[in-house]
């Protein structure tokens, strides 16, 4: 998952690097009124087909629907850092699924460490739709074109026998295709909240933000850098780590005052992905409301206070583990998968997890 912020930030950066996964259809047949060439001319030249997985578990692209039946997509929701491309991978390879994108910085080429990007050892091998698919780093991808490529993506994976499983921090452009009447006439979905507390939650993004620096933030930031670039309220410059390097970026002082700047550019970006979270969780939170009882939220805070294997046994045991059995019981269309995810309950979040900004 990505770090953003909305379109009215400032900030400097991004090489465009070459494209992803598994991207959009190799076709494109859009309605008149919309052209996406226009706004993404080479949108054509990063489309290759999806990497070969073993034969899902839950049936396989000759599987008959019956009349009037839906397809089934699985919704991972959480505010950043909460481990919503983790947890879609984990399902993805426990069900056959394929992982589509919803983050809105990193459907854009480049940027890796900027945007967060899964890299090839945490996609395990599972084809990912929509992920570094826009070439053009300050071009406009509206809710609309994502819906209505999501749901393009969607109907190839289902076409294949396998499980749609979306995934991201972008929650408008969830909204979007979920509220869709053509996607909504084709698909059930379960939605699966990871919700962490976010006092613990804010220390852990704040460690991954200096995990982040010893990738090469600061470096893949700078060799992107535009001393003639000051609208950075578009596209892929919205990245939080982006706006907040510029200041240092743009100093050509002394090496104390370069290290000042640095130093206050990493609080800014910390800061800034603390106020995202806050804000992710609240539209979350809103969202839950509007599709309850559909929305299971399970509470992955102890899994994040631990390190190392005790943290991944935990996680598998608190978030994998329930979520797997949730969404086996929707694929087998057991009506009562829900309950099979500890700590629902969308309605009254632990008190620690109070917005903290």
């Amino acid at each position: 998952m990505s770090l953003y912020l909305a379109p009215a930030t400032a900030a400097a950066a991004a090489a465009v690097a070459t494209a992803a996964v598994a991207t959009f259809p190799r076709r494109l047949v859009l309605p008149p009124s919309i052209d996406i060439r226009r706004h993404h001319p080479e949108l054509r030249e990063t489309m290759s087909p999806p990497p070969p997985l073993p034969p899902p578990l839950l049936g396989g692209s000759s599987r008959r629907m019956p009349a009037g039946a839906k397809h089934k997509a699985v919704v991972v929701l959480g505010a950043t850092g909460t481990g919503k491309t983790r947890l879609a991978v984990d399902l993805a390879l426990r069900f056959g699924g394929e992982v589509i994108n919803s983050d809105k910085i990193q459907l854009y080429a480049g940027l890796d460490v900027a945007t967060n990007k899964a890299g090839a050892e945490e996609r395990a091998g599972v084809p990912h739709h929509l992920l570094g698919v826009v070439p053009r780093p300050d071009a406009e991808f509206t809710p609309a074109d994502f819906r209505r490529e999501a749901r393009r993506a969607a109907d190839a994976v289902t076409a294949r026998g396998r499980v749609p499983v979306v995934a991201g921090g972008s929650n408008s452009y969830v909204e979007a295709l979920v509220g869709d009447r053509e996607f909504g006439e084709r698909y059930e979905c379960c939605f699966l909240w990871v919700d962490v507390q976010l006092p613990v939650l804010h220390g852990f993004v704040g460690r991954r933000v200096d995990d982040m620096l010893r990738r090469g933030l600061l470096e893949e930031v700078a060799a992107a850098f535009d001393r003639q670039r000051m609208d950075y309220s578009r596209g892929i410059w919205r990245a939080i780590g982006v706006p907040e390097l510029d200041a240092y970026l743009r100093c050509g002082g002394e090496e104390g005052e370069r290290e000042r700047l640095l130093g206050i550019a990493v609080e800014e970006i910390k800061s800034n992905t603390r106020r995202l979270s806050c804000r992710q969780r609240g539209k979350i939170q809103r969202l839950a409301r509007l599709w309850a009882p559909r929305v299971a939220r399970v509470d992955a805070t102890d899994a994040f206070r631990l390190r190392g294997a005790a943290a991944d046994q935990a996680w598998d045991r608190l978030v994998a583990a329930p979520c797997a059995d949730a969404v086996r019981a929707f694929l087998l269309h057991d009506h009562r998968h829900l309950a099979a995810v500890q700590n629902f309950n969308v309605f009254a979040p632990p008190a620690a997890a109070a917005a903290v900004v």
